[in-house]
């Protein structure tokens, strides 16, 4: 006899969290915020030249329908039915390119990952069309002209591939950040899918203007880029197409946003001045400004925070975003085979407890806020006879935590009100010797709510409050709090300023490795001006010594 289905869950959402190194698809209750069952499907990476990091639109888009089945089947064996799932959000890596052919439904090159730094000289050429003292580009996108965003990737890919020029010259190539490839296809791909995009998402192309939420005539001419290619922009939460296929066909797409604006949503930093940090591949700080755009003085961007509905009003931030976070993690393991795991890291700095003067660099992409210098490069300071893999893994996480103080202290100068504690979330809070070690270095208390998925939750929440769903309410009311864990400082704010001091110092020094002209040819004579006593991350030497440090003969 078949057993009987649960009756004590409510109606239910589900969240695609689309990421940079994974694909997750999560069911919440929507009355009680709860996390009921979940599917995760790891993210290749690809590397074809220095700098240049891609992944496969496909192998994106099936692991979306492989967790949302696993998902739909693991609740099944929780006997709750699957009808109770009445609407979708999308969360989504940002600023990650894809041009596909819309008649094919094709993608016409792998998805350009925002972390790529292919388009260096794309960036430089067009800085030099930018009067001094008229950023038009910025003062309508609140975006530093830099290799993070997608105009320029696009520009690249309509410059160097022959499928895309061909495809945009016959009115086929269809361009969108990973949100709109997902809807795109979710919603019938070229058997009438929709080609749509949300405001949080637009507004990191570099294409968009965050004051009219409009795509921009003059930015679409300055970056050279046909507006035929563009998706329609619509708000967070509305509902945009429904599944056309699998166990939740007919179940409507209702909620997008890009994934920190999800996580500002999901913490609910919903008012002026609220600000939460999230550790995942990168760190990303952002502020809640309201309905004013306020433009940073200390290199933080002016980015959309969120539009929960057509007719509701649009709430900006201000953002401090740090490229590597995770990832940084994530190269220990498969670059160096440091650790095996990446929970393994929390267990190496653990039984150290410092890193001995080893500081780490991780400007594998350049440096992202405060600084934006591409010519940046990873390096690691104070190395000694005495150094392990224990203390380079400390310096690890503390590299990450020093990021976050620097962005940290550019948001409390622009906003003029320090902030009293810092709401964090994101994989990387699992790890209690990283969430202490940050509430040392920046000297006030950090939050972590007891349910770590706040991207998805934040996605879900959208999907579930949109207009013609209307299962979850965002009123404050009714929004349920979380059980949060509390970590204080542990150690006195004059350490906690020598540390820091000695890792700007270290900042400095990875700053202006490389040329446009180096970078591009690869040439090895940059090495040759090397400074005595850190290593170039990217250099037999690191490897060599990683292979000592790990106790590889």
């Amino acid at each position: 006899m078949a057993a009987a289905k649960r009756t004590d869950v409510g109606l239910l959402v589900g969240a695609v969290d689309q990421g940079t190194s994974s694909t997750r698809f999560l069911v919440f209750d929507s009355k009680t915020a709860e996390l009921l069952c979940h599917h995760q499907v790891e993210i290749r990476q690809e590397f074809p030249k220095e700098g240049w990091v891609e992944e496969n639109p496909k192998e994106i888009l099936l692991s979306v329908y492989e967790c949302i089945e696993k998902a739909c089947e693991k609740l099944q064996r929780l006997n709750i039915d699957i009808s109770n799932v009445k609407a979708i959000g999308i969360t989504n890596q940002r600023e990650t390119t894809v041009v596909w052919d819309k008649v094919t439904g094709e993608p016409l090159y792998n998805a350009v990952v925002w972390l790529d730094l292919r388009t260096q000289s794309t960036v430089e050429t067009l800085s030099k069309r930018i009067p001094g003292n008229n950023n038009f580009v910025k003062a309508k996108t609140g975006l530093p002209l830099s290799t993070y965003f997608s105009a320029v990737k696009v520009r690249w890919l309509l410059d160097n591939v022959r499928d895309v020029q061909q495809a945009a010259e016959e009115g086929r190539a269809l361009f969108g950040t990973i949100d709109s490839w997902l809807i795109w296809n979710l919603t019938g791909g070229a058997e009438g899918g929709v080609h749509c995009t949300d405001v949080t998402n637009a507004s990191r192309t570099m294409l968009f203007n965050i004051h009219s939420l409009e795509w921009d005539k003059d930015l679409c001419e300055f970056f050279e880029i046909p507006m035929s290619l563009l998706p329609n922009v619509r708000s967070c939460s509305e509902i945009y197409g429904l599944m056309k296929r699998g166990a939740l066909g007919g179940v409507p797409i209702s909620g997008c946003l890009g994934d920190q604006s999800a996580a500002l949503v999901g913490q609910m930093c919903f008012q002026d001045g609220q600000a939460k940090n999230t550790y995942g591949t990168g760190c990303f700080l952002l502020c809640n400004t309201g309905r004013k755009c306020v433009f940073s003085e200390h290199g933080l961007l002016t980015t959309v925070g969120y539009k929960l509905g057509r007719d509701k009003p649009v709430s900006y931030a201000l953002e401090g975003s740090v490229a590597i976070a995770g990832a940084l993690v994530r190269w220990l393991r498969d670059n160096l085979g440091i650790i095996k795991s990446s929970e393994e890291i929390e267990k190496l700095a653990k039984e150290v407890g410092t890193s001995y003067g080893c500081y780490f660099i991780p400007a594998f992409s350049g440096l992202y806020a405060p600084y934006w210098d591409p010519s940046a490069r990873g390096i690691i300071c104070g190395l000694t006879q005495f150094t392990n893999k224990c203390h380079l893994a400390f310096a690890a996480l503390e590299a990450v935590c020093f990021q976050t103080r620097e962005i940290l202290d550019a948001m409390n100068r622009d906003c003029g009100i320090p902030l009293s504690h810092l709401q964090v979330d994101g994989g990387m809070t699992n790890n209690k010797v990283l969430m202490q070690l940050q509430a040392d270095i920046l000297c006030i208390p950090v939050v972590k709510p007891s349910m770590p998925e706040i991207t998805a939750l934040g996605a879900a929440m959208a999907a579930g409050a949109a207009e013609g769903v209307g299962v979850w309410s965002l009123d404050p009311e009714d929004l349920s709090a979380f059980i949060v864990e509390r970590f204080e400082p542990q150690i006195n704010a004059e350490e906690s300023e020598v540390r820091y001091s000695i890792w700007k110092k270290a900042v400095m020094k990875s700053m202006g490795w490389v040329t446009t002209e180096s970078s591009e040819s690869g040439d090895p004579s940059i090495f040759s001006s090397l400074p005595l006593g850190f290593f170039v991350v990217s250099s037999m030497v690191m490897l060599i010594g990683a292979r000592y440090i790990s106790g590889i003969p």
